[in-house]
């Protein structure tokens, strides 16, 4: 597999320096006693924002402090071809910043920080698909100089790396078992099948905590929604889908473990009892848990599909969190799993990034069960692991799935990952109203029959 190029453009270790003046000004907050923030924006994806700390004067930044990163940018190549697209009208693209001095926010729609300066850092793309490229890192002169020929001094470090990776595209939706194709430039190549079906839910022990309490008595509002789907003992539960290889071997599997239930008195799954997924992959003549995706609807105006994704290092080790974040039930968006990713925003994200800590104990397991769970505590997943965008709910959704090189060593490796972008599409729908109609590739013939 061939992967595709795609450059990081990191923004960290930021600091700011400001000369004390002689007769403090009453009506200015002095950085130490108040936070500073800085709005970093590249041409074509979204602003991110950023803390900036303060340290005195007198000090040096010290050359050993930690490279804390405060934005990151994903560049595929088409998004460098378009940065570096000459015409008449566009310079050599730059990297801007603004500082403020204050904190973050608006009060009655005017924003509270006051504007200490702008810096602008030219980035030269070229070359950077195959080599790191540092575009600036120490200080630089911002805002007004004072009467002593002194001015504030911000510091950064600006850096490309380049982030090659896998890019995988469903050819349908997930529920409809199509075929997964890797996708590098205009090349399309299957290499993953995928087999959605229903699991046995012939066992009543696996009912709902709120459907049991239901149980208990009538609820009036249950025909309020003016359909039997609403009653009780209708769940969404069952689902599962298994990637297979092109030999027809099973390579990774999602599996609905916990029915996506309608909370009492509503007709949406809440966060306090969300349904659940388990991604698994072969191992010793069986199947391994992986990962756990928790999904439910979120309430309020943002009314999208809240997640929660953590992996299983095995049985006994308690799970990691790597990513938690909400999509847009109505645009869709993308699913995103990037560690130390800072602002973790790249173009068309409605995921937040995950922050994660270079000494965390979690990694993807090496091989189906030959090296396996006893590395975990010994390696780790840095810096972006993958994305997946999905479209919204009644949308044709066919995922496209981003896996960075570094965290894929086999085939079930890249596998596992697709499952998991299956699973938080399918959550979609799992997710939907309970007043909507699914459609009826997702309806058991029991659905179908009541």
């Amino acid at each position: 597999m061939d992967p595709c190029p795609f450059v990081r453009i990191t923004v960290g270790s930021l600091a700011l320096k400001i000369p004390v003046a002689s007769k403090p000004t009453r009506s200015v907050v002095h950085p130490s006693s108040s936070p500073c923030f800085c709005k970093i924006k590249l041409k074509n994806f979204p602003l991110q924002t950023a803390v900036v700390p303060y340290i005195p004067p007198q000090n040096q930044f010290p050359d050993n402090q930690l490279q804390t990163l405060a934005a990151t940018f994903h560049l595929s190549k088409a998004d460098i071809e378009k940065l570096a697209a000459k015409s008449i009208f566009s310079a050599k693209p730059c990297l801007k910043i603004a500082i403020y001095t204050g904190r973050r926010g608006s009060t009655c729609g005017v924003n509270s920080g006051r504007l200490l300066g702008k810096v602008s850092v030219p980035l030269d793309l070229s070359g950077t698909e195959s080599r790191a490229c540092v575009f600036h890192n120490g200080w630089i002169s911002v805002g007004k100089e004072t009467h002593k020929g002194s001015s504030a001094q911000f510091h950064l470090n600006v850096k490309a790396e380049p982030d090659p990776r896998f890019v995988f595209q469903f050819d349908g939706e997930p529920e409809c078992s199509p075929q997964v194709f890797q996708i590098r430039g205009n090349i399309r190549q299957p290499v993953f099948t995928c087999k959605f079906s229903f699991r046995n839910t012939g066992d009543r022990n696996q009912r709902s905590r709120s459907l049991q309490s239901e149980a208990c008595g009538s609820r009036s509002w249950l025909g309020s929604f003016g359909s039997e789907r609403e009653r009780p003992g209708k769940e969404r539960k069952g689902w599962s889908i298994t990637v297979h290889d092109l030999s027809g071997s099973p390579v990774a599997a999602a599996s609905m473990v916990t029915p996506f239930v309608a909370s009492p008195g509503s007709d949406r799954v809440s966060r306090s009892n969300p349904g659940s997924w388990l991604i698994l992959r072969p191992g010793d003549g069986t199947w391994k848990p992986w990962g756990r995706l928790e999904a439910w609807r979120e309430r309020g105006s943002s009314d999208g599909l809240g997640y929660r994704f953590e992996l299983i290092p095995d049985m006994s080790a308690a799970a990691i969190v790597l990513a938690e974040s909400t999509l847009s039930s109505g645009k869709g968006g993308k699913f995103v799993i990037d560690l130390g990713g800072g602002g973790g925003g790249n173009g068309g994200s409605n995921g937040r990034a995950t922050p994660g800590s270079a000494t965390s104990p979690a990694c993807s397991p090496r091989n189906s069960g030959d090296f396996g769970y006893g590395l975990w505590p010994f390696c780790v997943y840095r810096g972006f692991v993958m994305s997946a965008r999905v479209e919204g709910e009644g949308k044709c959704s066919k995922p496209c799935v981003e896996v960075s090189v570094q965290h894929v060593n086999c085939t079930e490796d890249a596998a596992a990952f697709v499952a998991l972008a299956a699973a938080i599409d399918l959550s979609m729908d799992a997710c939907r109203l309970f007043s909507k109609r699914l459609r009826k590739e997702l309806c058991n013939h029991q659905d179908l029959l009541g």
